[in-house]
């Protein structure tokens, strides 16, 4: 693996004009496009909570799930470099935000991956490895709130 800087370019376009502009806080939508190259583009707005519409992303959304993402690919990366095979993960993480006017923040996010591992390998090892990969993990080096982690692993049956 090659270390250095790398580069991330993002294009996010506000399509929320609906003919006047933010005339008014009241008058704009807050829906957006985030594209990336050739990938496929993800729609967002605001949280339904800040007059955004509840069927698209929202950056609280993105926040969160990039933890998620993150703290999952060093943990697949890990356990393959050990020898213990994952043969299902799941992670149903919750951010908690406090809605301050002066200066909203996110509390905390908390990870909370389910593994199943192949028979016979080490889910002790599976477990301590949830560890390492949170240490790892560049989004969770990169943010300014607790990121918990609990982890729960277990054997594939039979």
């Amino acid at each position: 693996m090659a270390y250095g800087e790398h580069k991330y370019q993002v294009s996010v376009e506000w399509t929320g004009n609906r003919g006047s502009g933010t005339s008014g806080y009241r008058d704009y939508g807050r829906d957006y496009v985030i594209t990336a190259g050739s990938k496929p583009a993800i729609p967002g707005s605001s949280d339904p909570a800040f007059l955004g519409d509840a069927n698209r992303w929202n950056p609280e959304d993105l926040l969160v799930a990039s933890v998620s993402a993150c703290h999952k690919l060093w943990y697949l990366h890990l356990c393959a470099d050990a020898g213990v095979a994952v043969l299902d993960y799941r992670d149903n993480a919750q951010g908690t935000m406090l809605d301050d006017p002066r200066q909203g923040r996110f509390s905390q996010i908390v990870l909370r991956p389910r593994v199943i591992v192949r028979a016979g390998d080490d889910a002790a090892l599976a477990e301590r490895l949830h560890h390492v990969a949170h240490e790892k993990c560049y989004i969770a080096n990169s943010v300014n709130f607790p990121i918990l982690c609990e982890p729960v692993v277990e054997v594939q049956a039979g």
